[in-house]
């Protein structure tokens, strides 16, 4: 049966909005933590390539918003090619970066003089196609702008992350504000792993996945990325799964 000329109009309707939202027919590129535990709550099992995603610290301390930015340093050190870095003010500290699989080689840090000009680096690196991700640090992400990133990586099939930092306690309500964005999390740092020697053992974080297309919420307490950019779920969480998977073995056997 043909297609009525009404039926035709709604299904184009349908595509524009789904290209709008971000929607693809084609299966999107995932890039996984690696952590089963992380994975399998992510639509595709993996952070989605091709994206815009949202991290911010979990207070208005240095202390979280260090933590925010070592996220995203680990998820990009694990992407092929050079990450385009975009700020506003020059306290990135880049031996941090580097413990977390970013070298500094590897990165394009560009200052802007404002918010605005981070966010028109920002697009303009997402439409480039040669990058392996694009991060920038901004504290608001009006709707609008937020659309046109996803729209850029989607495009580009490039990697964007915003890191949501404040200058102030009063801009961090806007993190709650709707945005284009596929996810948005939030780190917080908590006490280091206890080493059986004096010393500091490795940082744990309390990473919250607050929001992601076709998913839903959950959090976790993993240990901060190694010298590969990778994740791991906190000793003392894993110690107790694998507890429970030979107790659950033994009462199968």
């Amino acid at each position: 049966m043909a297609m009525s000329s009404s039926s035709l109009a709604l299904s184009e309707l349908r595509d524009r909005i789904a290209r709008l939202e971000g929607g693809s027919a084609r299966r999107r590129e995932v890039l996984p933590f690696g952590v089963p535990e992380i994975d399998r709550v992510l639509p595709g099992g993996g952070l989605a390539l091709g994206a815009l995603h949202e991290v911010a610290g979990g207070a208005n301390g240095a202390v979280d918003a260090a933590a925010a930015a070592l996220w995203a340093a680990g998820i990009v050190a694990r992407m092929r090619g050079r990450v385009l870095w975009c700020v506003t003010r020059q306290d990135l500290f880049a031996p941090s970066l580097a413990q977390a699989g970013l070298p500094p080689g590897r990165v394009i840090f560009v200052e802007a003089g404002d918010e605005a000009a981070v966010l028109a680096c920002f697009e303009e690196g997402l439409r480039h196609g040669g990058l392996g991700a694009v991060v920038a640090e901004v504290a608001r992400l009006p709707m609008t702008s937020s659309r046109r990133l996803q729209l850029a990586a989607e495009v580009s099939g490039t990697l964007g992350i915003a890191i949501r930092r404040w200058r102030r306690q009063t801009e961090a309500t806007d993190f709650g504000q709707p945005t284009a964005a596929v996810s948005r999390w939030r780190v917080s740092a908590l006490s280091s792993r206890p080493l059986p020697v004096p010393g500091v053992g490795r940082p744990r974080w309390r990473l919250e996945l607050l929001r992601v297309r076709a998913g839903e919420s959950a959090d976790f307490e993993v240990e901060a990325p190694d010298a590969k950019g990778r994740l791991a779920l906190s000793a003392d969480l894993a110690d107790r799964s694998a507890a429970a998977q030979a107790r659950r073995l033994g009462a199968v056997g």
